[in-house]
Protein backbone atom coordinates (compact mmCIF):
# COMPACT_ATOMS: atom_id res chain seq x y z
CA UNK A 1 0.00 0.00 0.00
CA UNK A 2 1.39 3.40 -1.02
CA UNK A 3 1.81 5.90 1.82
CA UNK A 4 1.20 9.63 1.37
CA UNK A 5 2.87 12.62 3.03
CA UNK A 6 1.18 16.01 2.56
CA UNK A 7 3.28 19.12 3.18
CA UNK A 8 1.55 22.46 3.79
CA UNK A 9 2.95 25.89 4.59
CA UNK A 10 1.93 28.64 6.98
CA UNK A 11 2.58 32.25 8.03
CA UNK A 12 4.54 33.38 4.94
CA UNK A 13 5.44 32.06 1.51
CA UNK A 14 8.95 31.04 0.36
CA UNK A 15 9.62 29.12 3.56
CA UNK A 16 11.38 26.28 1.79
CA UNK A 17 8.57 23.73 1.59
CA UNK A 18 10.17 22.43 -1.60
CA UNK A 19 13.52 21.89 0.11
CA UNK A 20 11.75 20.27 3.08
CA UNK A 21 9.85 17.92 0.75
CA UNK A 22 13.05 17.13 -1.16
CA UNK A 23 15.00 16.49 2.04
CA UNK A 24 12.33 14.15 3.38
CA UNK A 25 12.43 12.35 0.03
CA UNK A 26 16.20 11.90 0.41
CA UNK A 27 15.81 10.55 3.98
CA UNK A 28 13.26 7.98 2.82
CA UNK A 29 15.30 7.01 -0.25
CA UNK A 30 18.34 6.49 1.99
CA UNK A 31 16.25 3.80 3.71
CA UNK A 32 15.74 1.91 0.44
CA UNK A 33 12.21 3.20 -0.25
CA UNK A 34 10.93 4.13 -3.70
CA UNK A 35 9.82 7.76 -3.40
CA UNK A 36 8.02 10.16 -5.71
CA UNK A 37 7.19 13.83 -5.09
CA UNK A 38 4.35 15.92 -6.50
CA UNK A 39 3.93 19.70 -6.49
CA UNK A 40 0.50 21.32 -6.35
CA UNK A 41 0.47 24.95 -7.47
CA UNK A 42 -2.77 26.85 -6.78
CA UNK A 43 -2.41 29.34 -9.64
CA UNK A 44 -4.83 29.29 -12.59
CA UNK A 45 -2.12 28.83 -15.23
CA UNK A 46 -2.23 25.35 -16.75
CA UNK A 47 1.55 25.14 -16.34
CA UNK A 48 4.51 27.42 -15.60
CA UNK A 49 5.55 27.72 -19.26
CA UNK A 50 4.27 31.24 -19.93
CA UNK A 51 5.17 32.72 -16.55
CA UNK A 52 7.71 35.54 -16.22
CA UNK A 53 11.04 34.41 -14.68
CA UNK A 54 11.20 37.69 -12.74
CA UNK A 55 7.98 36.76 -10.92
CA UNK A 56 8.14 33.00 -10.75
CA UNK A 57 11.75 31.94 -11.16
CA UNK A 58 12.90 29.42 -13.73
CA UNK A 59 10.66 27.00 -15.57
CA UNK A 60 11.85 23.44 -14.98
CA UNK A 61 11.35 20.93 -17.81
CA UNK A 62 10.83 17.20 -17.23
CA UNK A 63 11.89 14.33 -19.51
CA UNK A 64 8.40 14.13 -21.01
CA UNK A 65 8.33 17.87 -21.75
CA UNK A 66 6.21 19.25 -18.91
CA UNK A 67 6.95 22.89 -18.02
CA UNK A 68 6.78 22.97 -14.25
CA UNK A 69 7.59 24.87 -11.07
CA UNK A 70 11.28 25.05 -10.14
CA UNK A 71 10.62 22.87 -7.06
CA UNK A 72 10.52 19.82 -9.33
CA UNK A 73 14.18 20.54 -10.04
CA UNK A 74 14.92 20.33 -6.31
CA UNK A 75 12.93 17.09 -6.09
CA UNK A 76 14.90 15.48 -8.93
CA UNK A 77 18.24 16.63 -7.54
CA UNK A 78 17.56 15.35 -4.01
CA UNK A 79 15.92 12.00 -4.78
CA UNK A 80 17.94 11.48 -7.99
CA UNK A 81 14.89 10.44 -10.00
CA UNK A 82 13.37 11.71 -13.25
CA UNK A 83 9.84 13.02 -12.70
CA UNK A 84 7.06 13.61 -15.22
CA UNK A 85 4.02 15.71 -16.01
CA UNK A 86 2.08 13.71 -13.41
CA UNK A 87 4.28 15.17 -10.69
CA UNK A 88 2.96 18.69 -11.33
CA UNK A 89 -0.62 19.86 -10.69
CA UNK A 90 -2.07 23.35 -11.05
CA UNK A 91 -5.54 24.77 -10.52
CA UNK A 92 -5.68 25.46 -14.25
CA UNK A 93 -4.89 21.84 -15.05
CA UNK A 94 -7.56 20.53 -12.67
CA UNK A 95 -10.30 22.89 -13.84
CA UNK A 96 -9.47 22.29 -17.51
CA UNK A 97 -9.83 18.55 -16.99
CA UNK A 98 -13.13 18.85 -15.10
CA UNK A 99 -14.64 21.28 -17.61
CA UNK A 100 -13.57 19.02 -20.48
CA UNK A 101 -15.33 16.09 -18.82
CA UNK A 102 -18.45 18.20 -18.27
CA UNK A 103 -18.53 19.20 -21.96
CA UNK A 104 -18.34 15.55 -22.95
CA UNK A 105 -21.23 14.67 -20.61
CA UNK A 106 -19.17 12.53 -18.26
CA UNK A 107 -21.07 13.76 -15.21
CA UNK A 108 -24.45 12.60 -16.51
CA UNK A 109 -26.15 15.96 -16.10
CA UNK A 110 -25.04 16.57 -12.51
CA UNK A 111 -24.37 20.10 -11.29
CA UNK A 112 -20.58 20.37 -11.40
CA UNK A 113 -19.23 21.73 -8.11
CA UNK A 114 -15.95 22.21 -6.25
CA UNK A 115 -17.01 19.41 -3.92
CA UNK A 116 -17.04 16.63 -5.07
CA UNK A 117 -15.94 17.13 -8.69
CA UNK A 118 -12.87 19.36 -8.29
CA UNK A 119 -11.70 17.60 -5.13
CA UNK A 120 -12.20 14.18 -6.73
CA UNK A 121 -10.09 15.27 -9.71
CA UNK A 122 -7.34 16.45 -7.37
CA UNK A 123 -7.37 13.15 -5.45
CA UNK A 124 -7.31 11.20 -8.71
CA UNK A 125 -4.20 13.10 -9.83
CA UNK A 126 -2.48 12.41 -6.50
CA UNK A 127 -3.26 8.69 -6.62
CA UNK A 128 -2.04 8.46 -10.21
CA UNK A 129 1.50 9.29 -9.06
CA UNK A 130 1.41 6.35 -6.65
CA UNK A 131 0.31 4.04 -9.45
CA UNK A 132 2.64 5.39 -12.18
CA UNK A 133 5.85 3.53 -11.32
CA UNK A 134 6.07 -0.08 -12.54
CA UNK A 135 8.17 -0.98 -9.50
CA UNK A 136 5.55 0.52 -7.20
CA UNK A 137 5.93 3.74 -5.21
CA UNK A 138 6.31 3.25 -1.47
CA UNK A 139 5.79 6.90 -0.51
CA UNK A 140 4.31 9.85 -2.41
CA UNK A 141 5.21 13.25 -0.99
CA UNK A 142 2.78 16.00 -2.00
CA UNK A 143 3.70 19.66 -1.51
CA UNK A 144 0.79 22.11 -1.47
CA UNK A 145 1.93 25.46 -2.83
CA UNK A 146 0.94 28.74 -1.22
CA UNK A 147 0.04 29.36 2.40
CA UNK A 148 -2.78 28.08 4.60
CA UNK A 149 -5.48 30.73 4.49
CA UNK A 150 -5.05 31.52 0.79
CA UNK A 151 -8.40 31.22 -0.98
CA UNK A 152 -6.72 29.56 -3.98
CA UNK A 153 -5.47 26.64 -1.85
CA UNK A 154 -8.78 25.72 -0.22
CA UNK A 155 -9.92 23.05 -2.74
CA UNK A 156 -6.55 21.31 -2.44
CA UNK A 157 -6.60 21.38 1.35
CA UNK A 158 -10.13 19.96 1.32
CA UNK A 159 -8.99 17.23 -1.08
CA UNK A 160 -6.08 16.15 1.13
CA UNK A 161 -8.40 16.24 4.17
CA UNK A 162 -10.69 13.77 2.40
CA UNK A 163 -7.73 11.70 1.27
CA UNK A 164 -7.08 10.42 4.79
CA UNK A 165 -10.55 8.87 4.92
CA UNK A 166 -10.25 7.46 1.40
CA UNK A 167 -6.97 5.54 1.86
CA UNK A 168 -6.96 5.09 5.64
CA UNK A 169 -5.45 7.26 8.35
CA UNK A 170 -2.55 4.82 8.78
CA UNK A 171 -1.42 5.65 5.24
CA UNK A 172 -1.42 9.46 5.49
CA UNK A 173 0.86 11.92 7.23
CA UNK A 174 0.44 15.71 7.43
CA UNK A 175 3.53 17.92 7.82
CA UNK A 176 3.16 21.66 8.31
CA UNK A 177 6.09 23.99 7.55
CA UNK A 178 5.81 27.25 9.43
CA UNK A 179 7.83 30.30 10.41
CA UNK A 180 9.11 31.32 13.85
CA UNK A 181 10.03 35.01 13.62
CA UNK A 182 12.89 36.41 15.65
CA UNK A 183 12.28 39.91 17.00
CA UNK A 184 15.74 41.45 17.04
CA UNK A 185 14.93 44.39 19.33
CA UNK A 186 13.40 42.11 21.98
CA UNK A 187 15.80 39.24 21.25
CA UNK A 188 12.83 36.88 21.28
CA UNK A 189 11.41 34.12 19.12
CA UNK A 190 7.63 34.23 18.65
CA UNK A 191 5.42 31.16 18.28
CA UNK A 192 2.10 32.99 17.92
CA UNK A 193 2.10 33.04 14.07
CA UNK A 194 2.61 29.28 14.09
CA UNK A 195 -0.23 28.81 16.57
CA UNK A 196 -2.58 30.79 14.32
CA UNK A 197 -1.43 28.93 11.21
CA UNK A 198 -2.08 25.54 12.79
CA UNK A 199 -5.42 26.82 14.07
CA UNK A 200 -6.44 27.70 10.50
CA UNK A 201 -5.35 24.27 9.33
CA UNK A 202 -7.36 22.56 12.07
CA UNK A 203 -10.43 24.60 11.18
CA UNK A 204 -10.21 23.04 7.72
CA UNK A 205 -10.09 19.63 9.38
CA UNK A 206 -6.36 18.84 9.19
CA UNK A 207 -4.30 18.21 12.32
CA UNK A 208 -0.57 18.24 11.49
CA UNK A 209 1.38 15.20 12.65
CA UNK A 210 4.73 16.99 12.38
CA UNK A 211 5.60 20.69 12.39
CA UNK A 212 8.80 21.93 10.73
CA UNK A 213 9.79 25.31 12.15
CA UNK A 214 11.81 27.63 9.89
CA UNK A 215 13.82 30.22 11.76
CA UNK A 216 16.83 32.48 11.42
CA UNK A 217 18.20 31.15 14.71
CA UNK A 218 17.97 27.97 16.72
CA UNK A 219 14.62 27.38 18.42
CA UNK A 220 14.55 27.30 22.21
CA UNK A 221 12.97 24.57 24.30
CA UNK A 222 10.49 27.15 25.63
CA UNK A 223 9.21 27.78 22.10
CA UNK A 224 8.91 24.05 21.47
CA UNK A 225 6.91 23.68 24.68
CA UNK A 226 4.48 26.40 23.57
CA UNK A 227 4.01 24.91 20.11
CA UNK A 228 3.47 21.47 21.63
CA UNK A 229 0.85 22.78 24.05
CA UNK A 230 -1.12 25.05 21.73
CA UNK A 231 -0.86 22.94 18.56
CA UNK A 232 -1.60 19.62 20.25
CA UNK A 233 1.60 17.92 19.10
CA UNK A 234 4.41 16.05 20.86
CA UNK A 235 7.72 17.84 21.36
CA UNK A 236 9.60 15.21 19.34
CA UNK A 237 7.24 15.94 16.44
CA UNK A 238 8.55 19.51 16.24
CA UNK A 239 11.51 19.76 13.88
CA UNK A 240 13.59 22.90 13.54
CA UNK A 241 15.04 24.14 10.26
CA UNK A 242 17.28 27.13 10.84
CA UNK A 243 19.25 28.86 8.09
CA UNK A 244 22.27 27.00 6.69
CA UNK A 245 24.90 27.74 4.04
CA UNK A 246 23.93 24.85 1.75
CA UNK A 247 20.50 23.37 1.10
CA UNK A 248 22.17 19.97 0.76
CA UNK A 249 22.84 19.97 4.52
CA UNK A 250 19.10 20.00 5.32
CA UNK A 251 18.57 16.20 5.06
CA UNK A 252 21.41 15.69 7.53
CA UNK A 253 19.94 18.26 9.94
CA UNK A 254 16.54 16.56 9.72
CA UNK A 255 18.08 13.11 10.21
CA UNK A 256 20.01 14.29 13.28
CA UNK A 257 16.71 15.37 14.84
CA UNK A 258 15.15 11.97 14.13
CA UNK A 259 12.72 13.08 11.41
CA UNK A 260 13.40 10.04 9.22
CA UNK A 261 12.75 7.55 12.01
CA UNK A 262 9.69 9.51 13.13
CA UNK A 263 8.12 9.31 9.65
CA UNK A 264 8.93 5.59 9.44
CA UNK A 265 7.27 5.05 12.82
CA UNK A 266 4.14 7.13 12.13
CA UNK A 267 3.54 5.50 8.72
CA UNK A 268 4.66 2.03 9.87
CA UNK A 269 7.07 1.76 6.94
CA UNK A 270 9.04 -1.43 6.43
CA UNK A 271 12.53 -0.37 5.38
CA UNK A 272 16.25 -0.70 5.98
CA UNK A 273 18.47 1.50 8.14
CA UNK A 274 19.43 4.84 6.59
CA UNK A 275 22.58 5.12 4.49
CA UNK A 276 23.56 8.77 4.10
CA UNK A 277 27.33 8.31 3.74
CA UNK A 278 27.42 9.49 0.11
CA UNK A 279 25.31 12.52 1.03
CA UNK A 280 27.57 13.36 3.99
CA UNK A 281 30.57 13.15 1.70
CA UNK A 282 29.17 15.59 -0.85
CA UNK A 283 28.14 18.06 1.89
CA UNK A 284 31.67 17.83 3.29
CA UNK A 285 33.04 18.68 -0.17
CA UNK A 286 30.70 21.67 -0.41
CA UNK A 287 31.97 23.05 2.91
CA UNK A 288 35.65 22.16 2.43
CA UNK A 289 36.71 23.00 -1.15
CA UNK A 290 40.37 22.74 -2.07
CA UNK A 291 40.32 25.42 -4.78
CA UNK A 292 38.26 28.31 -6.09
CA UNK A 293 37.09 29.21 -9.59
CA UNK A 294 35.31 32.33 -10.86
CA UNK A 295 32.53 31.96 -13.42
CA UNK A 296 30.69 34.81 -15.15
CA UNK A 297 26.96 34.19 -15.62
CA UNK A 298 25.87 36.69 -18.28
CA UNK A 299 22.07 36.89 -18.51
CA UNK A 300 19.02 39.12 -18.48
CA UNK A 301 17.23 37.72 -15.40
CA UNK A 302 20.02 38.12 -12.86
CA UNK A 303 17.83 40.31 -10.61
CA UNK A 304 16.02 37.22 -9.31
CA UNK A 305 18.01 34.44 -7.63
CA UNK A 306 15.64 31.67 -8.74
CA UNK A 307 15.64 32.61 -12.45
CA UNK A 308 18.74 30.48 -13.10
CA UNK A 309 18.50 28.11 -10.13
CA UNK A 310 19.19 24.88 -12.06
CA UNK A 311 22.27 26.43 -13.69
CA UNK A 312 23.69 27.68 -10.40
CA UNK A 313 23.05 24.26 -8.84
CA UNK A 314 24.67 22.48 -11.80
CA UNK A 315 27.75 24.70 -11.40
CA UNK A 316 27.82 23.82 -7.70
CA UNK A 317 27.60 20.09 -8.55
CA UNK A 318 30.49 20.45 -11.00
CA UNK A 319 32.44 22.24 -8.28
CA UNK A 320 31.84 19.34 -5.88
CA UNK A 321 33.23 16.90 -8.46
CA UNK A 322 36.28 19.12 -9.07
CA UNK A 323 36.80 19.75 -5.34
CA UNK A 324 36.43 23.51 -5.77
CA UNK A 325 34.15 26.35 -4.79
CA UNK A 326 32.44 27.93 -7.78
CA UNK A 327 32.09 31.67 -7.28
CA UNK A 328 29.41 32.97 -9.65
CA UNK A 329 29.61 36.57 -10.81
CA UNK A 330 26.21 37.55 -12.20
CA UNK A 331 26.46 40.07 -15.02
CA UNK A 332 23.51 41.90 -16.59
CA UNK A 333 23.81 41.34 -20.35
CA UNK A 334 22.12 44.71 -20.93
CA UNK A 335 25.23 46.37 -19.51
CA UNK A 336 27.72 44.52 -21.71
CA UNK A 337 28.95 46.35 -24.82
CA UNK A 338 32.22 46.80 -26.71
CA UNK A 339 33.39 49.49 -24.27
CA UNK A 340 32.42 47.75 -21.02
CA UNK A 341 33.07 44.10 -21.86
CA UNK A 342 36.73 43.99 -20.79
CA UNK A 343 36.04 45.60 -17.43
CA UNK A 344 32.95 43.47 -16.70
CA UNK A 345 34.48 40.14 -17.72
CA UNK A 346 38.06 40.56 -16.56
CA UNK A 347 39.49 38.09 -14.03
CA UNK A 348 36.91 35.42 -14.94
CA UNK A 349 38.06 31.82 -15.33
CA UNK A 350 35.05 30.78 -17.38
CA UNK A 351 31.97 32.37 -18.97
CA UNK A 352 28.46 30.93 -19.24
CA UNK A 353 25.53 32.42 -21.17
CA UNK A 354 22.22 30.82 -20.11
CA UNK A 355 18.91 30.54 -21.97
CA UNK A 356 16.30 33.26 -22.35
CA UNK A 357 13.71 34.73 -24.67
CA UNK A 358 13.29 38.03 -26.48
CA UNK A 359 15.70 40.59 -27.90
CA UNK A 360 16.55 42.46 -24.70
CA UNK A 361 20.18 41.84 -23.69
CA UNK A 362 21.04 39.86 -26.84
CA UNK A 363 23.70 42.31 -28.08
CA UNK A 364 25.49 42.01 -24.75
CA UNK A 365 25.45 38.21 -24.98
CA UNK A 366 26.85 38.30 -28.53
CA UNK A 367 29.62 40.67 -27.37
CA UNK A 368 30.34 38.30 -24.46
CA UNK A 369 30.66 35.29 -26.81
CA UNK A 370 33.13 37.22 -28.95
CA UNK A 371 35.20 38.17 -25.90
CA UNK A 372 35.35 34.53 -24.73
CA UNK A 373 36.30 33.28 -28.20
CA UNK A 374 39.01 35.86 -28.84
CA UNK A 375 40.51 35.72 -25.34
CA UNK A 376 40.41 31.91 -25.20
CA UNK A 377 38.32 31.82 -22.03
CA UNK A 378 36.41 28.53 -21.43
CA UNK A 379 32.88 29.21 -22.68
CA UNK A 380 29.56 27.44 -22.22
CA UNK A 381 26.49 28.67 -24.13
CA UNK A 382 23.11 27.16 -23.28
CA UNK A 383 20.07 27.48 -25.59
CA UNK A 384 20.05 31.18 -26.58
CA UNK A 385 23.63 31.30 -25.30
CA UNK A 386 24.59 28.83 -28.02
CA UNK A 387 22.63 30.86 -30.58
CA UNK A 388 24.47 34.06 -29.62
CA UNK A 389 27.83 32.28 -30.05
CA UNK A 390 26.82 31.14 -33.55
CA UNK A 391 25.54 34.60 -34.53
CA UNK A 392 28.80 36.15 -33.30
CA UNK A 393 30.80 33.66 -35.36
CA UNK A 394 28.72 34.45 -38.47
CA UNK A 395 29.21 38.20 -38.06
CA UNK A 396 32.92 38.21 -37.27
CA UNK A 397 34.36 35.10 -38.93
CA UNK A 398 32.02 34.69 -41.90
CA UNK A 399 31.63 38.49 -42.22
CA UNK A 400 27.82 38.32 -42.38
CA UNK A 401 27.36 41.55 -40.44
CA UNK A 402 23.56 41.34 -40.31
CA UNK A 403 23.40 37.64 -39.43
CA UNK A 404 20.78 37.01 -36.76
CA UNK A 405 17.92 34.89 -35.54
CA UNK A 406 14.49 35.73 -36.94
CA UNK A 407 13.39 35.91 -33.31
CA UNK A 408 15.47 39.08 -32.95
CA UNK A 409 15.37 40.38 -36.55
CA UNK A 410 12.59 38.97 -38.77
CA UNK A 411 14.14 40.67 -41.83
CA UNK A 412 17.76 39.53 -41.44
CA UNK A 413 19.40 38.55 -44.78
CA UNK A 414 21.14 35.69 -42.95
CA UNK A 415 18.52 33.89 -40.81
CA UNK A 416 21.00 31.69 -38.96
CA UNK A 417 18.23 30.63 -36.57
CA UNK A 418 14.64 30.29 -37.68
CA UNK A 419 11.36 28.59 -36.83
CA UNK A 420 10.68 25.13 -38.22
CA UNK A 421 7.75 25.04 -40.68
CA UNK A 422 5.41 23.42 -38.13
CA UNK A 423 6.28 26.10 -35.54
CA UNK A 424 5.28 28.90 -37.94
CA UNK A 425 1.67 27.72 -37.85
CA UNK A 426 1.41 27.87 -34.05
CA UNK A 427 -0.59 30.69 -32.45
CA UNK A 428 -0.87 29.49 -28.83
CA UNK A 429 2.18 30.08 -26.62
CA UNK A 430 1.67 27.53 -23.84
CA UNK A 431 3.19 24.07 -24.25
CA UNK A 432 4.02 24.52 -27.95
CA UNK A 433 7.83 24.76 -27.99
CA UNK A 434 10.17 21.85 -28.64
CA UNK A 435 9.98 20.38 -25.16
CA UNK A 436 11.41 17.41 -23.33
CA UNK A 437 14.01 14.79 -24.14
CA UNK A 438 15.46 14.22 -27.62
CA UNK A 439 18.37 11.98 -28.75
CA UNK A 440 21.61 13.62 -29.84
CA UNK A 441 24.38 11.88 -31.81
CA UNK A 442 27.88 13.06 -30.91
CA UNK A 443 30.96 13.41 -33.11
CA UNK A 444 34.07 11.64 -31.83
CA UNK A 445 37.18 13.57 -30.77
CA UNK A 446 35.18 16.61 -29.67
CA UNK A 447 34.82 18.34 -26.29
CA UNK A 448 31.29 16.94 -26.01
CA UNK A 449 32.22 13.34 -26.80
CA UNK A 450 35.10 13.47 -24.31
CA UNK A 451 32.69 14.75 -21.65
CA UNK A 452 29.87 12.26 -22.21
CA UNK A 453 31.96 9.25 -23.31
CA UNK A 454 28.95 8.13 -25.34
CA UNK A 455 27.88 8.17 -28.98
CA UNK A 456 24.22 9.06 -28.28
CA UNK A 457 22.84 11.10 -25.37
CA UNK A 458 19.39 12.33 -24.41
CA UNK A 459 18.85 15.93 -23.29
CA UNK A 460 15.87 18.14 -22.44
CA UNK A 461 14.76 21.03 -24.64
CA UNK A 462 12.73 24.22 -24.30
CA UNK A 463 12.92 26.46 -27.38
CA UNK A 464 11.35 27.30 -30.77
CA UNK A 465 14.16 28.54 -32.99
CA UNK A 466 16.62 26.11 -34.61
CA UNK A 467 20.02 26.40 -36.33
CA UNK A 468 19.13 26.82 -40.02
CA UNK A 469 20.29 23.71 -41.93
CA UNK A 470 21.04 25.84 -45.02
CA UNK A 471 24.13 27.33 -43.38
CA UNK A 472 25.81 24.29 -41.79
CA UNK A 473 28.47 23.80 -44.44
CA UNK A 474 29.62 27.43 -44.39
CA UNK A 475 30.24 27.30 -40.63
CA UNK A 476 32.06 23.97 -40.84
CA UNK A 477 34.39 25.34 -43.52
CA UNK A 478 35.45 28.17 -41.20
CA UNK A 479 36.27 25.97 -38.23
CA UNK A 480 33.03 25.59 -36.30
CA UNK A 481 32.42 21.98 -35.30
CA UNK A 482 28.80 20.80 -35.38
CA UNK A 483 29.46 18.12 -32.81
CA UNK A 484 25.94 17.06 -31.88
CA UNK A 485 22.99 16.35 -34.19
CA UNK A 486 19.40 15.55 -33.17
CA UNK A 487 18.69 12.12 -34.68
CA UNK A 488 14.92 12.58 -34.87
CA UNK A 489 14.88 15.97 -36.61
CA UNK A 490 18.35 16.33 -38.21
CA UNK A 491 19.01 19.55 -36.29
CA UNK A 492 22.22 20.92 -34.77
CA UNK A 493 22.29 20.42 -31.00
CA UNK A 494 25.92 21.16 -30.11
CA UNK A 495 28.52 23.50 -31.62
CA UNK A 496 32.19 23.83 -30.76
CA UNK A 497 35.09 25.98 -31.92
CA UNK A 498 38.43 24.47 -32.89
CA UNK A 499 41.73 25.73 -31.49
CA UNK A 500 40.16 26.89 -28.24
CA UNK A 501 40.70 25.56 -24.69
CA UNK A 502 36.98 24.76 -24.35
CA UNK A 503 34.18 26.45 -26.30
CA UNK A 504 30.83 24.62 -26.36
CA UNK A 505 27.28 25.74 -27.14
CA UNK A 506 24.24 23.50 -26.71
CA UNK A 507 20.68 24.02 -27.90
CA UNK A 508 19.27 21.95 -25.02
CA UNK A 509 19.27 22.52 -21.24
CA UNK A 510 21.83 20.20 -19.61
CA UNK A 511 21.33 21.87 -16.22
CA UNK A 512 18.02 20.05 -15.75
CA UNK A 513 19.77 16.66 -15.57
CA UNK A 514 22.58 17.55 -13.16
CA UNK A 515 22.61 15.98 -9.69
CA UNK A 516 24.77 16.80 -6.65
CA UNK A 517 26.08 13.22 -6.63
CA UNK A 518 26.21 12.99 -10.47
CA UNK A 519 27.18 16.34 -12.03
CA UNK A 520 26.34 16.83 -15.68
CA UNK A 521 29.36 15.88 -17.85
CA UNK A 522 29.42 19.20 -19.73
CA UNK A 523 29.26 21.28 -16.54
CA UNK A 524 31.92 19.05 -14.97
CA UNK A 525 34.32 19.54 -17.88
CA UNK A 526 33.53 23.26 -18.16
CA UNK A 527 34.56 23.81 -14.53
CA UNK A 528 37.59 21.56 -15.00
CA UNK A 529 38.77 23.72 -17.93
CA UNK A 530 37.99 26.93 -16.03
CA UNK A 531 40.19 25.64 -13.18
CA UNK A 532 43.00 24.91 -15.64
CA UNK A 533 42.62 28.43 -17.03
CA UNK A 534 42.91 29.88 -13.52
CA UNK A 535 45.99 27.80 -12.74
CA UNK A 536 47.66 28.81 -16.01
CA UNK A 537 47.01 32.50 -15.26
CA UNK A 538 48.49 32.10 -11.77
CA UNK A 539 51.62 30.46 -13.21
CA UNK A 540 51.98 33.26 -15.75
CA UNK A 541 51.82 35.83 -12.95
Amino acid sequence: MTKYIFITGGVVSSLGKGISASSIGRLLKSRGLNVSIQKIDPYLNVDAGTMNPFQHGEVFVTEDGAETDLDLGHYERFIDKDLSEQNSITTGKIYRSVISKERKGDFLGATVQVIPHITDEIKSNIQRVGESDKEGVDVVIVEIGGTVGDIESLPFLEAIRQFKKDVGKENVLYIHVTFIPYITAAKELKSKPTQHSVKQLREIGIQPDIIICRSQVKITQEIKNKISLFCDIKKEEIIEAHNVQSIYEIPLIFEKQGLGDLIVKLLDLKCQKPNLEEWKSLVNKVYHPQKEVYIGLVGKYIGLKDAYISITEALLHAGIENLCRVVIKKIDSDKVNSESVSELLKDLDGILIPGGFGIRGIDGKITTAKYARENRIPFFGICVGMQCAVIEFARNILSWKRANSTEFDPHTPFPIFDLLPDQKKITEKGGTMRLGSYPCKLTKNTFSFKAYQAAIVYERHRHRYEFNNLYHQKFAQKGMVLSGICLDLNLVEIIEIKDHPWFVGVQFHPEFKSRPNRPHPLFRDFIKKALENRENKNKAN
